[in-house]
C-alpha cells in the first residue's frame, strides 16, 4: 500500500527505555517538511500502522506541528499509540474535549515542554507522564537526597521521562534523578580501550564463526565452533526461521541452514547475531541500534537494485556499534572480524560509498529535521522512498525482537 503522505514528511525514530534498561517502545517524531501544507492525522495514522499495527509493539508519537498533530487527535489513534501534546496545546479550551477523549480510549498522552500556568483540574488525569529534555533538568539526583520539585507547578506531581540522552552516563543520571523512562541514544560514550565486555567468550564464538565463513572452512569445524554456545545456536536458528527473513521453508539445524543459504547469505545473520549477543543490560538500547541500522540501510540499497551492496550495507549498520560492545576501536576490532573493503571504508576512515547512507541514518537517529534533508539530498533519495524503507526496516525488526 502506498501512503502520499510519506513524500510530505520526514521521520525519526528512538527507542524508549525503562529503568530495566528495556526497550518498552519506539518513538516516532515526525516533521512535515513544508509547514504550510494542511496535513492529514488520519493518512498519517494509517503509514505508521504499517510498522506498529494493533496488536504490535507501542508507539510513542512526536508531532512536531500543531495542525498536525490536533488533526491526529482527531483521528482517534488506537490506545497502542502515545501520543506527546506541548504544553501550549494543553492549556488551550479547544484541545480539552479531545484530549480527554484520548485518555478515556486509554491512549498515553505525555506533557511535554513546561506550562506558564497550572493546567486544568479537569486534565490532570489524562496525562500520566512529562518529557524533560536531559539539558534542561536541574532536579537533585534520588541519590543525593531528593528528587526535586518536579516539571510543573500543578497540585498532581506525575512522573516524567527524560529526552535527550546520549550516553550510558546520561542514562544512569536520568535514573538517578527519579526518570521512569528515558528516549534517545544512550550510544555516544568514549572507547575505553582495555574494558572487556562479561561475555567476550559468547561474542567470539560468532566472531569465529564468521571468519570460518569467509575461509569457507569444513561445515563439521563450523558446527564444532557454535556447540561451544548453544543459546547462540538457538537464537541463531529463530532469526533464520523468523517471518523476516522470507524462508518458505523451515531450517532445523545448522547444517542445514548452511545447506540452504550458503556461506555468504549465513554470514550476514552472523553478523546479525554478533550485533545483538551482549548480556550487559546498558548495551540493550546498542542492539536495538544495530538491528534497524542493518535493516534500513538494507532497504535503502535495494533501491538500487544490486544485492552486493544491499549485503554490504546490512553487514555495516550491524556492525556499525560493535566498537561500543567490544570496547576496541574499529581500526583494531576489524582486524579480526572480516569485512568487504567499502564497509571497512564506512567504519574506519568514514568515507567510500557506503558512508552517505552511514550518515542518513546517524541523521533520523539524531532527530534533526535539517540533517535528514541534507543527507537524503546529497544521496538523492526522495522522502517517500527513505520513509517507506524506514517502516519496512521497523516491521521486520519487530519480527526479529
Amino acid at each position: 500500500m502506498t501512503h502520499p503522505i510519506l513524500s510530505q514528511i520526514a521521520l525519526a525514530y528512538c527507542p524508549v527505555i525503562d529503568r530495566a534498561r528495556t526497550v518498552t517502545a519506539t518513538r516516532v517524531t515526525v516533521f512535515p517538511l513544508n509547514p504550510e501544507l494542511q496535513l492529514d492525522g488520519q493518512q498519517l495514522l494509517a503509514a505508521l500502522a504499517e510498522a506498529w499495527p494493533v496488536g504490535g509493539g507501542p508507539l510513542w508519537m512526536r508531532v512536531a506541528q500543531e495542525r498536525l498533530l490536533a488533526s491526529v487527535m482527531e483521528a482517534q489513534p488506537n490506545s497502542h499509540i502515545a501520543l506527546e501534546v506541548p504544553a501550549f496545546m494543553a492549556m488551550q479550551p479547544r484541545y480539552a474535549e479531545g484530549l480527554s477523549t484520548l485518555h478515556a480510549n486509554g491512549n498515553t498522552l505525555l506533557l511535554t515542554g513546561k506550562p506558564l500556568s497550572e493546567l486544568p483540574r479537569a486534565l490532570l488525569p489524562a496525562f500520566s507522564q512529562a518529557i524533560i529534555d536531559f539539558a534542561d533538568d536541574h532536579r537533585v539526583d534520588e541519590s543525593s537526597g531528593g528528587a526535586g520539585s518536579g516539571h510543573s507547578s500543578n497540585p498532581r506531581q506525575i512522573g516524567f521521562v527524560q529526552s535527550g540522552v546520549r550516553s550510558v552516563a546520561d542514562m544512569e543520571t536520568s535514573f538517578r534523578r527519579g526518570a521512569n523512562a528515558v528516549l534517545g541514544w544512550p550510544i555516544d560514550d568514549a572507547i575505553k580501550v582495555g574494558n572487556k565486555p562479561a561475555d567476550q567468550p559468547a561474542l567470539q564464538v560468532i566472531v569465529q564463526l564468521i571468519d570460518q565463513l569467509h575461509r569457507q572452512d569444513e561445515i563439521e569445524a563450523l558446527e564444532a565452533t557454535l556447540k561451544r554456545d548453544p543459546p547462540l545456536a538457538y537464537k541463531l536458528m529463530r532469526y533464520i526461521n523468523s517471518p523476516a527473513f522470507g524462508l518458505s521453508v523451515e531450517i532445523s539445524s545448522f547444517r542445514h541452514a548452511i545447506m540452504i543459504l550458503g556461506y555468504q547469505r549465513l554470514k550476514r545473520w552472523l553478523a546479525l547475531l554478533l550485533a545483538t549477543a551482549s548480556k550487559d543490560p546498558n548495551m540493550r538500547p546498542v542492539m536495538f541500534a544495530a538491528v534497524r541500522r542493518g535493516l534500513l540501510m538494507e532497504e535503502l540499497a535495494k533501491l538500487s537494485g544490486n544485492d552486493e551492496m544491499r549485503n554490504e550495507l546490512f553487514i555495516c549498520g550491524v556492525f556499525s556499534l560493535l566498537d561500543r560492545m567490544f570496547q576496541q576501536p574499529f581500526a583494531d576490532l576489524l582486524k579480526t572480524i572480516p569485512v568487504p573493503e567499502h564497509v571497512y571504508q564506512a567504519l574506519v576512515e568514514h568515507d567510500g560509498p557506503h558512508a552517505p547512507y552511514f550518515r542518513l541514518v546517524e541523521a533520523i537517529e539524531g532527530q534533526s529535521a535539517f540533517d535528514i534533508r541534507d543527507a537524503a539530498d546529497a544521496l538523492m533519495i526522495t522522502f517517500n522512498d527513505i520513509n517507506t524503507c524506514l517502516l519496512r526496516a521497523m516491521a521486520n525488526a519487530a519480527q526479529l525482537d
